[in-house]
């Protein structure tokens, strides 16, 4: 179930409220593209400025438009760990398949605080847990050694790891063993990784090229390291350019460009500044998808 393309999908907005019809219809372009697993609420989905009841709310909207045709990996995690307890159980509530729980930031935990943090939110609640593992954004990186004994947790089935390090990662793999479900957190590592033993990738350039990312996965998969390499330099611009700016900022501006969304984000994040704008507009226009 958990394999494969997965999109951290971004959360649209129209006059300050979350779009729930655009969701929808971005939902059903990756379903239709061959996206394996939607993530809402991840970081891609902003959710750091969602209100809890949007948060809910956002989860729930995306379980019911996927109608279980693919997995959905809500995002849950919080500095907090009584917040990731809440905001788990209600993922587990509304019928998530899994949830996927950023590293406390800000506060730093130790190695031990981790590793607590993550186990007392399996101990509450029965879902499939993945831990996400992205130091530049919490300031703390999850050990080899800490995801080891995290992964002797029935329910914590998997890592999102966005370090970029193919030597930790790469322990990880060695330490967990072949069942424990390693997801590339950055589309550059996504085919590195598979060829290291991962199962996939939570992408962000998923939002734009759902079926060159999806076909990618896939020809690894059936063996065809030829075509795979292929769709991983086609899509090596758009890799680059969706990061010009902090993500989701370039993504929103290329769907909006492809008329999928509003060009709307919330502070303290906001508009690509103009040079940016227009060097994303022509790997657009040069990809083909405006």
């Amino acid at each position: 179930m958990f394999r494969g393309a997965i999109v951290a999908i971004v959360t649209p907005f129209r006059n300050g409220e979350v779009d729930e019809e655009a969701l929808r219809e971005l939902i059903e372009f990756q379903i239709e593209s061959g996206t394996d697993g939607i993530v809402p609420c991840g970081t891609t989905g902003e959710s750091a400025t969602l209100s809890h009841e949007e948060h809910d709310r956002v989860i729930e909207i995306t379980i019911d438009a996927v109608k279980k045709r693919v997995s959905v990996i809500a995002g849950t995690g919080s500095n907090s760990t009584r917040e990731a307890i809440r905001l788990t159980k209600h993922a587990y509530e509304a019928g998530a398949d899994g949830v996927l729980m950023v590293s406390p930031y800000y506060n730093k935990p130790t190695q031990e605080g981790l590793y607590q943090h993550y186990k007392a939110v399996a101990g509450e609640v029965p879902i499939p847990i993945f831990p996400y593992n992205v130091p530049s954004r919490t300031g703390s990186n999850v050990l080899p050694e800490t995801v080891e004994r995290l992964s002797k947790i029935s329910n914590i089935v998997g890592i999102k790891e966005a370090t970029g390090d193919l030597r930790q990662i790469s322990r990880v793999i060695d330490l967990c063993g072949g069942d424990f479900i390693v997801l590339s957190g950055d589309d550059f590592t996504a085919l590195p990784i598979l060829e290291v033993g991962g199962k996939g990738v939570i992408s962000v350039i998923s939002n734009v090229v759902p079926a060159d990312m999806a076909g990618m996965i896939h020809a690894f998969e059936a063996g065809d390291m030829g075509k795979a390499r292929q769709l991983h330099y086609k899509m090596r611009p758009l890799m680059e350019s969706l990061f010009f700016e902090t993500n989701p900022i370039p993504s929103k501006a290329a769907l909006s460009m492809m008329g999928k969304i509003e060009y709307e984000l919330r502070l303290p994040l906001c508009r690509m500044s103009d040079a940016n704008y227009n060097k994303l507009k022509n790997v657009l226009i040069n990809y083909g998808l405006i």
